[in-house]
Formats: C-alpha cells, sequence, structure tokens
C-alpha cells in the first residue's frame, strides 16, 4: 500500500526495530488552548497516555496485569475482517487474540474462508477451522504453563457463535480437558441510557443484570479514584451475553 506508516512498518519489522509514528498536527492539537480544543484530535493528556503506554508496550514491558487472576483461565477475542477484493469463495480471514492471567498476549491468524455471510451479515468459522483455532490456543497456552492446557475459557465475540462453530470449539475443548464458555460483547450507542442524581455520570463499572446470563455493563463513566470522567458525552453501556456453556454472569461481568 502507498501508505508512509504502513511500509515503514513492513521494512523495519524484518530487522527488529521498534517504532513509534506521531504525526507533526497531532503535536500541533496539543498546543492548542484549552478552551477551544479541535473536536477531531485526542486532547494532550489522552494524547500522552496513548503514547507512552504505547511505547511501554513496545519494549516489552507490560502496561497491565489483572488484581485478583484466577489460575488455570484464559480469555480469547474472536475477530474478522472482511476482504476488499475476495479470492475465489474466501471473502474474509480471521484471528484471535488471547489474554493470560499475567497480562501476557498471544495472536492468532485464522484461516481465510468463505466466513461472511450475506444473508445474516455475519462472520462465523466451520466447524473444522474452529477446532483448529481452539486447539491451536490451548497448545500455545500450554507451552507458556508448563504443558497444562487452561482450566477454563471464555471466548468473546460481536455476535454469538452459530451451532457449526460452536460445535468445533466444544469438540477441541473436549480432547484438551477444558471448560469453554462463550460470550457476546456488543457496544450499545443510543439504546439504553443510565443517569445517577449527581452532577457526575454514573460510575464506572457499573451493571444492570437482566437474567442469570445477560446484563449491560458501563466500562466508562465517573471514577471516583481519578475525580473526573474522561469522557465527552453520557457514558454508554456494553451489552454482554453468556451465549453458549455455563458461567456466573457476575464473574463474567467482573
Amino acid at each position: 500500500k502507498p501508505d508512509f506508516h504502513n511500509q515503514l512498518k513492513a521494512r523495519l519489522l524484518k530487522h527488529q526495530i521498534i517504532t513509534q509514528l506521531l504525526r507533526h498536527d497531532t503535536l500541533e492539537a496539543c498546543l492548542q488552548p484549552p478552551d477551544s480544543p479541535p473536536r477531531d484530535r485526542q486532547d494532550p493528556a489522552t494524547i500522552a497516555w496513548n503514547l507512552t503506554t504505547a511505547i511501554y508496550y513496545k519494549t516489552r514491558r507490560r502496561p497491565w496485569i489483572l488484581t485478583d487472576p484466577r489460575p488455570g483461565v484464559c480469555y480469547m477475542g474472536l475477530v474478522f475482517k472482511r476482504l476488499a477484493q475476495t479470492q475465489g469463495d474466501r471473502n474474509a480471514c480471521c484471528g484471535a487474540q488471547m489474554f493470560l492471567e499475567d497480562g501476557q498476549g498471544m495472536v492468532f491468524k485464522g484461516a481465510l474462508g468463505p466466513w461472511y455471510s450475506e444473508a445474516t451479515r455475519e462472520c462465523h468459522l466451520n466447524k473444522a477451522e474452529a477446532a483448529k483455532l481452539l486447539d491451536l490456543a490451548a497448545n500455545s497456552y500450554a507451552t507458556e504453563h508448563g504443558g497444562t492446557p487452561p482450566r477454563e475459557m471464555f471466548i468473546h465475540g460481536s455476535v454469538r457463535f452459530n451451532e457449526k462453530e460452536w460445535a468445533g470449539f466444544a469438540e477441541a475443548a473436549e480432547k484438551c480437558g477444558t471448560r469453554v464458555v462463550g460470550v457476546r460483547i456488543r457496544k450499545l450507542s443510543n439504546d439504553v441510557k443510565l443517569f445517577r442524581r449527581e452532577t457526575r455520570p454514573v460510575l464506572r463499572g457499573t451493571a444492570l443484570k437482566l437474567s442469570d446470563r445477560k446484563a449491560l455493563l458501563w466500562t466508562a463513566g465517573f471514577a471516583p479514584r481519578l475525580n473526573t470522567y474522561p469522557g465527552w458525552n453520557v457514558p454508554n453501556p456494553l451489552d454482554i451475553e453468556i451465549c453458549n456453556g455455563e458461567a456466573d454472569i457476575e464473574t463474567v461481568l467482573r
């Protein structure tokens, strides 16, 4: 692609050279007076936070770790990307990122395939590829944990897993002795608004339990420890649903 950022990253990757690019107009936005911030730019504090955290992570440090990790439990997020130019019947690629209890992460690249359906406007793996992906993730976890596969794995997606997809996950999980749970996480915009009887927005971490398998979770909001809400608008919740397997909804929310 004729893109300076992408070209530079690609050419330096084989030399293991760490890079962090910063546009000049991003710095110029930091020099604007506070009473007239450009709405299409981040504020200086956010720019500083994103920049320093990115550099810290790229130098192989861990910017975060769970405060109360559960031994033997890992979390894998499943994502799809539709191809601009299809290759035969292969119209999308699959990827996954797995987070471990010690703050480490692993990225897996799935296969290209006919995952996108025009009828449902959703992406789903077939049974074989779903099993292969979970098997890869479980084996990678075992390599980092003395040969022991995860005791429990939560798979997160933005849509519900279909029957074939989940059958592949469940089959691979059973072989390695892992209990697997499927969780759908969706962003809501203006579906639900929650207001406090105060001058501050809803507290970050607030949850509204709708059933034993479904809840709304506000991951953005007023943080008493920081004494601020770093946002412009009324916070919107995430829609959390346990779609497959068995788990405690409050454990999932935490």
